[in-house]
């Protein structure tokens, strides 16, 4: 399935779905703690099979891909496979429990590198599937470890709207935003930021709080090339929904590229950002150096 098929896929959670709890996140925080726990015997690529839908996406080496494009279900584990480790420390789930997600430490041989964001959608069985994870290298030295309890997202306030209405106005917020960007994303990004949402700033500590985010801003560039909306999906009550797609840059006077993922929660004064991260591209290698040709030639 394409990638950009995500949006028509996500459109599976309007469908109703008794079996998945409505009023805690409780089941995403256990979701994902299996999911950490069945890396070190399955290996990281039989574990995130495992707990993913089919065409789950993975932002990786500059591309969104499937699961199954970066973790091929044929392909044996990696002798030298390093053990890698991730534990939840703020989860949420939308009104309609159908929705949710968790955000924490990553630590591999033992060393802390980063965190993690997934994204989990209810089946219609009550099982619990995951829909997107990436990385971020915002530091994880300062936070809870695993035998912590993750901190839990307010719900949304806002009124009811179809997955597909939700849809159209995030990507109505989206495009202001990335309008904005292009000339102040710091700006741009504290006015739809949510007060109790998180921003991942590499190489910085989650920003949670007004102050820590606007901090946290001045370490991206001043202005962003964001693209529109590429993927994501919501809730069944509209009240939560995630989004992803390409963004562009300039750093050090050299041209950058990567993704944008997002997560906004609808209030009663509409939609805010609680949740942003940046996924660079590997840079471009500079252009091989071609030899002289013989003499003669």
């Amino acid at each position: 399935m394409p990638l950009t098929a995500m949006m028509v896929a996500a459109a599976l959670l309007a469908m109703d779905r008794p079996s998945c709890p409505a009023s805690s996140p409780a089941p995403v925080v256990a979701a994902e703690r299996a999911f950490a726990a069945d890396a070190p015997g399955l290996g990281v690529g039989g574990s995130f099979n495992k707990w993913a839908l089919p065409d789950a996406v993975v932002i990786a080496q500059g591309r969104a891909q499937t699961v199954r494009e970066v973790y091929p279900p044929e392909a044996a584990r990696p002798a030298d496979e390093p053990p890698l480790e991730w534990w939840p420390n703020w989860a949420g789930i939308a009104r309609s429990g159908d929705l949710g997600f968790t955000t924490g430490g990553v630590a591999v041989n033992g060393a802390r590198v980063g965190h993690y964001f997934t994204l989990w959608a209810c089946q219609p069985d009550g099982r619990w599937r995951w829909v997107y994870d990436g990385g971020s290298g915002a530091t994880a030295a300062e936070v809870p470890g695993p035998d912590s309890e993750p901190d839990l997202m307010t719900p949304g306030a806002g009124a009811s709207v179809s997955p597909e209405a939700a849809m159209n106005e995030v990507r109505a917020a989206e495009a202001k935003l990335a309008g904005a960007a292009r000339t102040d994303q710091k700006a741009a990004h504290l006015a739809v930021l949510a007060e109790d949402g998180r921003l991942y700033v590499a190489p910085r500590p989650p920003a949670i709080g007004r102050a820590a985010m606007a901090a946290a801003l001045d370490g991206w560039p001043s202005s962003f090339d964001f693209g529109p909306t590429e993927g994501g999906g919501a809730s069944r009550a509209g009240d939560l929904a995630w989004t992803w797609g390409s963004a562009r840059w300039t750093r050090d006077e050299a041209e950058r590229r990567g993704h944008y993922v997002r997560l906004w929660r609808k209030g009663t004064d509409g939609w805010a950002l609680m949740f942003a991260q940046l996924i660079p591209a590997p840079p471009v290698s500079a252009a091989p150096v071609v030899a002289p040709p013989p003499a003669g030639g």
